[in-house]
């Protein structure tokens, strides 16, 4: 199996656990501050699409990092698939970081994890809110929608 590679614009590429490391050395540069690890997907394009997840550390009120990864999906036929690949994406690099960082209490504490997803009350993925919602509180998970999902609507989104 290949390694996960993530890109960050300053480090440039590397692999998923160097991002966590990445992530965990940041929170340490100021433990005082309040955190949110953000998860978030977007898509583009039907039947085989291009998928990017990002993974943003944001100190609230003082900026952040992100770091994103690409990846090709064929097969998929509706906005229903693509909303569920994204979600899927998503939920998968959380339950990898919080496997990594379970050796890491004094951090995660301070990081209030979000998984941010691309439907709102607005447009065609308004149907599908209540049991895209359920599926990442189904994995004990939080999660944020659009307009509020930053994540996934405006980082993930700029990187496809």
């Amino acid at each position: 199996m290949a390694e996960i590679k993530y890109f960050n614009p300053t480090i440039g590429t590397l692999p998923f656990k160097k991002v966590v490391e990445e992530i965990i050395k940041f929170i340490k540069e100021d433990v005082n501050k309040n955190y949110h690890l953000i998860i978030g997907s977007d898509s583009e394009g039907s039947e085989r699409i291009v998928l990017v997840n990002a993974i943003v550390i944001h100190r609230v009120g003082s900026g952040g990092r992100y770091f994103w990864r690409k990846i090709y999906k064929g097969n998929i036929h509706s906005l229903r698939e693509r909303i569920y690949e994204e979600v899927n994406f998503s939920i998968s690099t959380a339950l990898n970081l919080l496997k990594i960082l379970e050796n890491h209490k004094e951090v995660l504490s301070k990081a209030n994890l979000e998984i941010h997803v691309d439907v709102g009350e607005n447009g065609e993925t308004k149907s599908l809110i209540k049991e895209i919602v359920g599926m990442v509180h189904g994995y004990g998970l939080n999660v944020k929608t659009k307009p509020e999902a930053y994540a996934a609507t405006i980082v993930a989104d700029r990187c496809i």
